[in-house]
């Protein structure tokens, strides 16, 4: 007959399930078991306990239910994040140094100085040297300045030679050289060699710190004064003209209390600042780690700002920096 199409003979049910499964060769192998699920009437709803949301517990996701945690794929050098960026320290990764933020250019400011317009006070903090303390070796100061927020504003580091600061040492003459954020130098001080072998009366021994701002152009002086009981130095600008005095404590050498050298006008009749030497301890005083507190105000001129941030140096190195003992031989 035309347009039948032949069709294979039915097999009975259990020879069509021999020819889809195949037994297993091995001898232990698991028998092969027909299962048949009927499935039933549905069960009563039970409800969910608290602290199980949608009947799994806390901090396990169905894969049918949208999860709270974003998934990441592991790629070949991507890594999970860990940390929350701010929060926590990553390892292995540099601390970031909290800087000021720069403030913009101003008209007639040297420039670099534009950040001591903002302030009525910074903090000079002069890095622990273990190195000198347990070998007397001098090696080159290094500060950190910091506003009262405790952000970096400048670095300070001296540029002298070994043989210079170790044969001279508080007498040494030095360069220091001040840096921005940006590693620039902003700022040079100076301090040339004085003797003093001769009179202390005589002007050729007293000390003097020049201060650069941008650095190969003078705006003023540090110039040190004799005087019998106290320390005594005068601000001058860049034609050697006295502007202000400093004037210290009659003795710097206290133990357990704070150094105040007051900034006073010419007349000594007001008060314009002041610079702190603060006690921290005997090991900060032994490690010559010396912390210093400048306070000038706001609407000051800012050269002379510059001018009482560098005899702050000056007095450092001639009072507070720790000079080794000298062992005579007999």
């Amino acid at each position: 007959m035309s347009g039948v199409v032949p069709t294979a003979p039915e097999q009975p049910t259990d020879e069509r399930e021999n020819q889809i499964k195949s037994p297993d060769p091995r001898p232990d192998a698991p028998p092969d078991y027909n299962s048949h699920f009927i499935p039933g009437p549905p069960g009563p709803a039970i409800p969910v306990p608290a602290g199980y949301p949608g009947g799994l517990p806390v901090g396990y996701y169905s894969p049918q239910q949208p999860c709270a945690f974003p998934s990441y794929q592991l790629r070949a050098g991507i890594h999970p994040i860990q940390y929350q960026p701010g929060k926590y320290h990553m390892p292995n990764q540099p601390v970031p140094i909290p800087w000021m933020p720069g403030p913009a250019l101003l008209p007639n400011c040297p420039p670099g100085l534009e950040y001591l317009t903002q302030l009525d006070s910074i903090h000079v903090l002069q890095h622990f040297e273990p190195l000198e303390m347990m070998t007397s070796f001098e090696t080159n100061n290094r500060y950190d300045i910091k506003n009262n927020l405790d952000q970096m504003v400048y670095i300070v580091t001296e540029d002298t030679d070994d043989f210079t600061r170790n044969a001279y040492r508080t007498l040494r003459p030095f360069v220091l050289r001040v840096t921005d954020c940006m590693g620039r130098e902003i700022m040079t001080m100076q301090r040339p060699f004085r003797c003093t072998c001769c009179c202390l009366c005589c002007p050729s021994a007293r000390q003097e710190l020049e201060v650069q701002c941008p650095p190969g152009v003078t705006i003023g002086f540090v110039a040190e004064h004799w005087n019998l009981c106290r320390a005594v130095y005068s601000i001058q600008n860049e034609k050697k003209d006295n502007v202000m005095r400093v004037r210290g404590p009659c003795s710097t050498y206290g133990c357990g209390s704070d150094s105040v050298f007051e900034v006073k006008s010419l007349d000594g009749m007001s008060s314009i600042g002041s610079i702190i030497r603060k006690w921290n301890g005997l090991l900060s005083a032994m490690g010559d780690a010396d912390h210093f507190e400048i306070h000038f105000p706001l609407d000051l001129d800012v050269k002379m700002k510059a001018m009482i941030f560098g005899a702050c140096f000056l007095i450092d190195f001639m009072y507070f920096e720790r000079s080794p003992p000298q062992h005579s031989s007999r």
